[in-house]
């Protein structure tokens, strides 16, 4: 008989060490990915010239990563000091991007399986990955069957002995992680761009403050006049699943705010 994908839990109490700092350290017990190790030489991606010796340590196409963070007013979505966790968006190195593709296999089972491996991973999506309309299950599905299936270090033959289900767990499991690792709202206020009714902001403003996240440029945008997305840009060294994120600038940014007069939005 297989092996039940809850036997990854039994690595719940090890930690996700993320390589890069930011405001907000992970401070998680997700399971730990069942994938191989990569070599601490592997290549960045994105910045490889030759054809990489192992595929299932090198992320290609979608080399450079998007986290992508929502603040949504109307209707409110998720707690008054949080933005909230869209997506990992694998964009190919030049700002276009593919997507429902085949690396990976499509599921429409994911809250039964983050359920049965780690229910501390689905207590935080159900608290930070929401939805404006729909049901949270339908939002994942979408955002793996059209995202994660692009991530080609996520295919079943990068696991020795592949559990049914286990790369849906490590997609999930390291975007959340990288997410509480990136703070956008205490970021914005440690530079006094807080919510408000009645202040306004620059984007000049808006991206410098977000600059201390993680030392690059991050992508903003707005709803007219109202800031709504926060998009951070990385390449891996390595796999996804436990590969190194480097914070890299965006290629492509593909979202617009005015240069002043933006509004932030309290939820309540």
């Amino acid at each position: 008989m297989a092996p039940s994908i809850r036997s990854i839990a039994t690595f719940a109490q090890q930690l996700i060490q993320l390589p890069f700092t930011s405001n907000t350290p992970a401070s998680t017990s997700y399971p730990q990915t069942n994938a191989p190790s990569c070599p601490v030489d592997s290549p960045l991606s994105c910045h490889n010239s030759t054809v990489a010796p192992d595929s299932c340590c090198f992320i290609y196409p979608g080399g450079q990563l998007l986290q992508t963070q929502f603040w949504d007013t109307n209707p409110t979505v998720g707690p008054d000091d949080s933005w909230t966790l869209h997506g990992l968006w694998p964009d190919l190195c030049d700002g276009s991007y593919p997507t429902y593709c085949h690396a990976a296999p499509v599921h429409h089972d994911i809250t039964k399986l983050i359920s049965a491996s780690s229910p501390e991973l689905l207590a935080d999506m159900e608290k930070y990955w929401l939805p404006n309309a729909g049901t949270l299950e339908h939002f994942w599905q979408h955002e793996w069957n059209k995202h994660g299936t692009c991530i080609n270090t996520l295919s079943p033959t990068c696991y020795p002995s592949y559990i049914y289900g286990e790369e849906v767990v490590d997609f999930f499991s390291r975007t959340v992680s990288i997410f509480k690792s990136l703070d956008t709202y205490k970021a914005l206020a440690a530079k006094d761009i807080v919510p408000s009714t009645t202040k306004t902001y620059t984007s000049a403003e808006i991206i410098e403050a977000l600059k201390e996240v993680n030392g690059r440029e991050v992508v903003i945008g707005c709803w007219g006049n109202r800031l709504n997305q926060a998009w951070y840009s990385f390449n891996v060294k390595g796999s996804l699943q436990s590969g190194e994120f480097v914070a890299t600038d965006p290629v492509g940014k593909g979202l617009r705010c005015p240069e002043r007069g933006i509004r932030y939005l309290p939820k309540n």
